[in-house]
């Protein structure tokens, strides 16, 4: 919870800081700027408006002042006579602001030594310029989006090149989350695959995204990682549990997944003691295919019966009963229930309070269908560089929304974690 009260501590200073200078300007100053400027017929906003003057005001004032604190004594201030240093006019430029660009003058000082603080050298962007491009990027919005906004909506002319440059700041944020540390033990990790076109090698191919997410033994939520590849295998997934390994990853206690090619070999190999759980969620939707739609409500209490069986023996009555009734016309649906059945029977030695955490991957696939909201709009990626970066910072906005670093938490965790210590004597860090 650090991460949310630093920004509700910021959030709370900022309000006081808007409501002391609410409390400044007095109100028959404001009523006359805006007579003003219904009578110049000056907008509001725009370009050209009265809030682009007011900031062009603010910053060039500000700027004096920071030259005087700079110098030392204020303008034409005797002060300053052989100080070494004094004011030298100003020069001129242009800078992007959230209200459109404003042309401002700098002041400069004779021994060319003032760094200004508010604008500095060789910076066009003022206020919330970057962070709104990165908003938009990671909602989705193209670099021609993105563009055409900021100049439709600001005035501001910002290439496709810069946006493409401002974004990729990320980069070495990405490189330094998805090398941070993790907690030695998750109770359960979630896995699951969003798949994406990527153009590699000079053709257009699928990729999948694979995210997994692990819950802390506080029933917190955390995105342990971000991989992409064009094939699943043993081998691929030994590398991903491996770096997961180096950073510091000591066990997993129940894996879940959706038949994820080589991951259950993967896993023996890496975590011995972990069990690998299918998501039921995932088997019911992938036999449902097979199924017409005026015998789906009949299928689905069917195969409901498997699930909530109360032993594996019930369960393998309840899957004979289904294929008695069904197996002749939607043979489909028997074979999905058999090939996913070794991963499935763990999910039975489970009571109640655990089966509904551990049933499903739901709680990554919600963060897989914000994702793929972001990716739609794009028909494919450039690189798997530039989907990461997208599919990142669509990560980011979603934490920050579901708890930030903190994680967010898990329904009914305290009745889990208890049947957790029990099943799993001695791995909890308790």
């Amino acid at each position: 919870m650090k991460q949310v009260s630093q920004t509700t501590g910021t959030e709370d200073q900022e309000t006081e800081a808007a409501r002391r200078l609410a409390g400044a300007l007095d109100p028959s100053m404001i009523d006359a700027l805006l007579a003003d400027a219904k009578i110049t017929g000056t907008p509001i906003d725009g370009v050209d408006g009265l809030l682009n003057r007011m900031t062009k005001a603010v910053i060039e004032r500000a700027l004096q002042a920071e030259m005087t604190h700079e110098l030392g004594y204020e303008r034409d201030d005797p002060a300053g006579a052989g100080t070494g240093n004094s004011r030298n006019g100003s020069g001129r430029k242009t800078v992007s602001t959230a209200n459109g660009p404003v042309t401002i003058d700098v002041p400069r000082d004779r021994n060319g030594t003032f760094e200004p603080k508010i604008v500095p050298k060789r910076r066009r962007r003022l206020g919330q310029i970057d962070e709104m491009i990165l908003s938009l990027y990671a909602r989705g919005l193209s670099t021609r989006d993105i563009e055409a906004h900021l100049l439709e909506v600001y005035g501001v002319a910002a290439s496709r090149e810069l946006i493409s440059n401002i974004t990729d700041v990320v980069v070495d944020e990405i490189e330094i989350w998805r090398n941070r540390p993790v907690d030695e033990v998750y109770p359960i990790v979630y896995i699951d695959g969003l798949r994406i076109k990527v153009r590699d090698k000079g053709a257009v191919t699928i990729k999948v995204a694979h995210l997994a997410v692990g819950v802390d033994v506080d029933g917190r939520k955390h995105a342990l990682g971000l991989w992409i590849a064009e094939a699943e295998g043993a081998k691929f997934w030994h590398s991903v549990l491996t770096q997961l390994r180096n950073r510091g990853l000591r066990d997993i206690l129940i894996l879940c997944c959706d038949g994820l090619s080589g991951l259950p070999e993967a896993v023996t190999s890496a975590f011995p003691d972990t069990i690998v759980q299918t998501c039921v969620v995932h088997v019911v939707r992938n036999a449902m295919r097979f199924v017409s739609y005026q015998d789906r409500k009949k299928i689905a209490t069917g195969m409901r019966t498997i699930y909530t069986a109360p032993s594996l023996e019930a369960a393998e009555i309840a899957l004979k009963d289904l294929d008695t009734d069904w197996g002749r016309q939607y043979p489909g649906v028997i074979d999905v229930w058999r090939r996913a059945w070794n991963e499935f029977t763990p999910f039975l030695d489970y009571p109640a309070e655990l089966r509904r955490v551990v049933y499903t991957t739901n709680a990554i696939e919600s963060i897989n269908f914000q994702l793929r909201k972001v990716t739609k709009t794009r028909g494919h990626f450039p690189s798997d560089e530039a989907a990461m970066k997208l599919l990142y910072l669509g990560l980011r906005n979603i934490s920050s929304k579901r708890g930030g670093e903190s994680g967010t938490g898990t329904w009914g965790w305290k009745m889990a974690l208890n049947t957790l210590v029990v099943l799993f004597p001695g791995r909890l860090p308790l």
